[in-house]
């Protein structure tokens, strides 16, 4: 199709103005993890932009002494893998029922389910209720609260509700039960939406650092975020020499690092992991949010 003059110059600003808008979104994340790389002594200088001008390692070297660090790291770890498969799956069997029309009262739990999108109990009946299950200081409250989305799960039984009938009539057909048809048909042929609604979840978790700051008091179990958040609400060096030796000892004797590059460094950490995951769902992502959303 050949473009008019007005097309043509439509389409070139368009692109021009979405360049504009990732750098303009992109540039604070480069310019930290810039930072981060460049010795903190320079940085106070000013004038690091776009590439470090001291490159040095140090500031992450510093940060990775502090065992706090390593410890929340595998408590996030351990808490997106487990809470994902566990909220993915509860998830995908709610929509798995409620996509079947013949469900008794199936408007009535719909609307159950999204008055609660709505309105919750609030903070205190919420962490009274968490602590009279004894899920406070524990994993769980990481996991179980959060374990079905609503939101996540109207996406799912829209795309099940999508799929040809002919697919679990011919699984009847040859015996299959309900639970077989959803494990050996259903879920196989569902990778787009879960590995979507998978990435929304494991993000959620990982992001998350509101569930510790409320719930958790023992340090061993904080999770990155909150730890983050903890770090750069306080003196990030006098937190990280207090509870290290060795890292005070190469902070006073090279002196190099600043506050800035070593908050940078613990962005970075606490960061990266999780952007890393994004290439390797790409694929489905597109699929899995239009797929469904249309109907012939």
């Amino acid at each position: 199709m050949r473009l008019s003059l007005g097309d043509k110059i439509l389409q070139r600003t368009i692109y021009i103005l979405l360049t504009l808008l990732a750098v303009v979104m992109l540039y604070p994340f480069w310019n930290s993890l810039v930072i981060s790389f460049n010795l903190g002594s320079d940085t106070s200088l000013g004038g690091v932009t776009l590439w470090p001008r001291a490159f040095t390692l140090e500031n992450y070297y510093i940060v990775f002494q502090d065992k706090r660090l390593l410890n929340s790291f595998g408590i996030t770890i351990l808490r997106t893998l487990s809470g994902t498969l566990l909220s993915v799956f509860f998830t995908a069997l709610l929509a798995y029922g409620m996509s079947k029309k013949t469900l008794l009262m199936r408007k009535y739990y719909m609307v159950y389910f999204i008055v609660t999108m709505f309105f919750s109990g609030g903070l205190i009946p919420t962490y009274m209720l968490i602590r009279s299950l004894g899920m406070l200081d524990t994993l769980w409250v990481f996991i179980i609260p959060g374990i079905i989305s609503i939101y996540n799960m109207i996406v799912i039984r829209t795309f099940f509700s999508a799929l040809p009938e002919g697919l679990e009539e011919s699984a009847k057909i040859d015996g299959c039960s309900n639970y077989g048809i959803f494990f050996r048909i259903v879920i196989p042929v569902s990778g787009p939406v879960l590995a979507t609604i998978s990435l929304f979840t494991a993000v959620g978790h990982w992001n998350d650092w509101f569930t510790g700051a409320i719930y958790i008091t023992k340090d061993h179990l904080l999770p990155i975020q909150t730890l983050l958040r903890q770090i750069m609400n306080s003196n990030i060096m006098t937190e990280i020499s207090s509870s290290n030796a060795i890292a005070l000892d190469h902070i006073n004797r090279n002196r190099t690092v600043t506050t800035k590059s070593l908050t940078m460094a613990t962005m970075m950490i606490a960061t990266i992991p999780i952007i890393l995951t994004y290439p390797f769902l790409q694929k489905y992502f597109v699929k899995g949010v239009l797929i469904g959303s249309l109907k012939e």
